[in-house]
């Protein structure tokens, strides 16, 4: 690819965002899923508890043949794929069929709960889906011999509660959860969660209608914590947020289909995505994203090998492709989403200067030190925070 983004390329992806970050986690339907999904779980963790994936380590020589990839469409940047392949001599089935977490697993839950293949060597969930599936013993542990370059992540990814180490899920790009303003229709800086609730913004006011990126800036402005979250804390923040909706505070709760309002000013402020806003942002400079004062929360996209694959060396080979460094710039250039890896700025400044001195691209130490994630989540506490939320949020 070029070195200067692809306006039309990042706005197709912008758009295909719009409905997968609008599925993550929130609302009736996912609520539904989940209670699902959780029934599922609970009849055959049981059963897959000694199913344990093998390490590369057990396959001789480097990694020859094919190496199958379920990816999210538009995530992965023009002429890497080729270029893996050049530099490997591996054979790439790349294939952009990981439309939402809860209708991928619905699709391979059954394959897997029989250890038979289904048909990836490497997926891209979402982290919390991640970490169900490997609660379940599905997910091959990543050996340090086949990714050396994981050395390259930054080190609050390494030191994940969820997987520490990552052993088992290999982040592929995260991005922070705010707020954005249009500063033409708020005359002023927004700092707060207590900005929110401005009488002047009554009705001009979005939140996202996913359960945890909906709640979890709020719960932290009451002093609850995401990364040891319990029914008390969301439900304090349920009940805010039930308060200033019956208020009329409130204008809508949404997946990041808040763009076209937020440039108009119809929202003047929004919980917000950062890759949302830093496209937004080329067309409206009057469009900010702030983490609040109290904080904000993570997304965290992983690659994962499940237990069935066909090639695990390869699998591997690919991620230790991704994380070095040169390789991983020319996604972020593409995806515009915060770099999982540490010290980006020389490599993407190669690319453009302005990735590198974008801080919703490459934040400062100050937004990652504000910036914390959730937790991993039993089943039970998934479809009972996702039940709590939706009845407020009606979705």
């Amino acid at each position: 690819m070029s070195n200067e983004i692809d306006l039309e390329l990042a706005a197709r992806f912008a758009a295909n965002r719009t409905s997968r970050r609008r599925f993550i986690g929130g609302g009736a339907a996912a609520a539904a899923a989940v209670a699902i999904g959780g029934s599922f779980l609970a009849a055959c963790s049981s059963d897959n508890k000694s199913a344990t994936g093998t390490s590369s380590s057990t396959q001789a020589g480097p990694a020859t043949g094919t190496l199958r990839i379920s990816n999210w469409p538009l995530y992965m940047a023009d002429g890497f794929v080729a270029a893996f392949q050049k530099s490997s001599g591996l054979t790439v089935d790349y294939k952009e069929d990981f439309n939402d977490n809860e209708q991928w697993f619905a699709k391979v839950k059954e394959p897997l709960s029989r250890k038979q293949d289904i048909g990836a060597d490497l997926a891209v969930p979402t982290q919390f889906m991640a970490a169900r599936i490997h609660r379940l013993g599905w997910l091959n542990e990543i050996s340090d011999a086949g990714v050396p370059n994981r050395k390259n992540l930054r080190k609050d990814l390494l030191d994940s509660q969820i997987d520490p180490g990552r052993k088992f899920t290999a982040p592929y790009m995260t991005g922070m959860v705010g707020l954005a303003y249009n500063k033409a229709a708020t005359k002023r800086d927004i700092k707060t969660i207590d900005d929110l609730w401005d009488p002047a913004f009554k009705g001009r006011v979005s939140l996202l209608s996913d359960t945890q990126d909906g709640l979890g800036m709020i719960m932290q402005s009451q002093g609850s914590s995401i990364e040891k979250p319990t029914t008390e804390g969301v439900q304090k923040a349920v009940n805010l947020v039930k308060e200033q909706k019956e208020k009329g505070q409130i204008r809508r709760f949404t997946g990041n289909d808040y763009a076209d309002d937020l440039a108009s000013g119809n929202i003047a402020v929004a919980q917000a995505y950062s890759g949302d806003v830093v496209q937004l942002q080329a067309d409206n400079p009057d469009l900010q994203f702030v983490i609040p004062e109290s904080g904000g929360d993570w997304f965290i996209d992983t690659q994962v090998i499940p237990y069935t694959t066909q090639n695990q060396k390869a699998a591997e080979a690919w991620i230790n492709y991704v994380y070095d460094r040169p390789n991983y710039a020319k996604l972020i250039a593409f995806t515009q989403y915060v770099p999982v890896l540490s010290d980006m700025a020389d490599e993407l400044n190669k690319i453009n200067p302005k990735l590198a001195s974008n801080p919703l691209i490459n934040p400062p130490q100050a937004s990652l030190d504000k910036l914390k994630s959730w937790a991993e989540l039993t089943d039970e506490q998934t479809q009972e925070f996702n039940t709590l939320y939706a009845a407020v949020t009606g979705g």
